[in-house]
């Protein structure tokens, strides 16, 4: 099993929503480090759900992969703002997954809790804070579900 962190925005994607939906594909990622992440991703793989663009940022709560990599169907919409005109049917070059809704944390684990944990010193999300989906190594994973979790 492998651990990771995938950053959503609250008004497109929340943890509360994926709550009511139970399953929901992760559109929209257009980096492509991030894309070769989630073709790496298997059924059953943990996931931090991570709010972004709000003040503070910090994880929610988990989810699960739930379906692995296939053709993220919005790189088509020319209505999206995931449209990419270089894209093409017969050449897509945007994946997504299917995430499962597992829990909502008791407490927001904040980005800046986040820093101060030991356990999470080496986590990308510290040395590369943009990137959308990311490795997240176990022990950082289980020290983030404490503090979620107390």
């Amino acid at each position: 099993m492998n651990y990771w962190l995938m950053k959503s925005e609250p008004d497109e994607l929340s943890i509360d929503k994926l709550a009511k939906v139970k399953v929901e594909p992760w559109t929209g990622v257009r980096n492509p480090m991030a894309r070769n992440h989630m073709r790496a991703m298997a059924i059953g793989d943990c996931v931090l759900f991570y709010h972004s663009s709000v003040v503070p940022p910090g994880v929610a709560g988990l989810a699960r992969v739930h379906a692995t990599s296939k053709v993220d169907p919005s790189q088509f919409d020319t209505k999206s703002p995931y449209f990419d005109d270089k894209a093409t049917p017969e050449k897509p070059r945007w994946d997504c997954v299917d995430v499962e809704y597992v829990e909502t944390f008791d407490n927001f684990v904040t980005l800046d809790r986040i820093r101060e944990q030991k356990a999470c010193a080496e986590m990308v999300l510290l040395r590369a804070p943009r990137l959308s989906v990311q490795p997240v190594d176990k022990r950082a994973f289980n020290r983030i579900v404490a503090l979620g979790r107390k």
